[in-house]
């Protein structure tokens, strides 16, 4: 897939997750064969800038090309200020918000409820699109509720408005994360537009991620929830996609030195304080099909020390059945 001069190869992207695709995470899938990671929502705030938090969601060195920053908000002039800053520190694609659900960002009018105003998202994409020399791209959702799904027009006015691609995850705001992803409105916006179409929602495995093609005839799949704890889902759908080879999941072993080797990243990126407490939801996921991975989990999260982390997890992935873990 080709977004402005980027080929997206292969067309597999990590779904921008608030507090989850951090510079970590986003290197790690690259590196687990995600051709696509993009950067956890940036407000577009001027004023919050300069915390922590956002330093640290604008900081891409050594991420490989092409860097994609998602930016959230609902002013025109503002987000075009916002896409303009971002470019200068270093977002070769810029990504609108208009997909999350969270009731914070809805109740500021901005995420999925700007769904509810045709006249604004025109605006907002006009405005963005003017500002930056680089592709925009916008991630959306069905609509607002089942009663008011108005994908389709929303991708004409994105391609009326210049957006290289264009992401739809399959439910509405009102669904929340409930339920299955419907594919069918995809499909509806794929035959109504030219610009690329990715389709998002509920891509578990390399299977579904055939079947969402098939469906939905979109041109890349992105990737969220299923990639929590299982980096090694791209490589898996692009190695079914490319000859129909399933791989295996990797051994315990394998999972303790990806695991191990992604907190590790947290500890250097946040300091050892805040990585040991980043790295829990993380452990989590990596534990969550593992056999004793509740006890497992009770006992790493009252790790304080990155020391202690790792090798709880390295005895765990050792003998992973026996849950002989301990935190002293």
């Amino acid at each position: 897939m080709q977004i402005g001069p980027y080929r997206i190869d292969p067309p597999l992207i990590l779904a921008p997750m608030a507090g989850v695709t951090d510079k970590p995470f986003r290197l790690l899938c690259k590196r687990m064969g995600a051709g696509l990671a993009v950067s956890e929502m940036t407000h577009s705030d001027p004023h919050l800038w300069g915390s922590v938090k956002s330093l640290h969601r604008m900081d891409h060195a050594g991420e490989s090309e092409p860097v994609s920053v998602q930016i959230a908000g609902s002013d025109p002039r503002v987000l075009a200020e916002a896409a303009r800053h971002n470019v200068d520190h270093g977002a070769q694609i810029i990504d609108i918000n208009m997909g999350c659900p969270a009731r914070k960002v809805c109740n500021a009018w901005a995420g999925s409820a700007l769904l509810q105003d045709e006249a604004l998202v025109a605006r907002i994409l006009t405005a963005v699109v003017a500002a930056v020399a680089v592709p925009v791209t916008l991630k959306i959702r069905t609509g607002w509720n089942r009663e008011n799904i108005n994908a389709v027009r929303i991708a004409r006015i994105a391609e009326d408005a210049g957006i290289a691609a264009l992401a739809v995850h399959g439910r509405t705001r009102a669904d929340k994360y409930d339920g299955a992803a419907e594919y069918a409105t995809m499909a509806a916006v794929k035959a109504s537009v030219r610009i690329p179409l990715i389709a998002n929602g509920d891509i578990d495995g390399p299977y579904k991620a055939r079947a969402v093609l098939d469906t939905t005839g979109a041109d890349a799949l992105m990737i969220g929830r299923g990639a929590q704890g299982r980096p090694w889902i791209f490589r898996q759908i692009a190695r079914f996609l490319d000859d129909g080879t399933l791989l295996p999941t990797p051994a315990p072993d394998a999972i303790s030195a990806i695991l191990c080797g992604h907190l590790e990243s947290l500890y250097a990126f946040y300091g050892e304080d805040a990585g040991v407490r980043i790295a829990r939801k993380h452990l989590g996921w990596y534990a969550r099909d593992q056999p004793a991975n509740a006890a497992f989990r009770h006992v790493v999260n009252a790790a304080t020390d990155a020391a202690t982390q790792l090798r709880l997890i390295t005895d765990y992935f050792a003998r992973p059945g026996e849950c002989s873990v301990r935190a002293a």
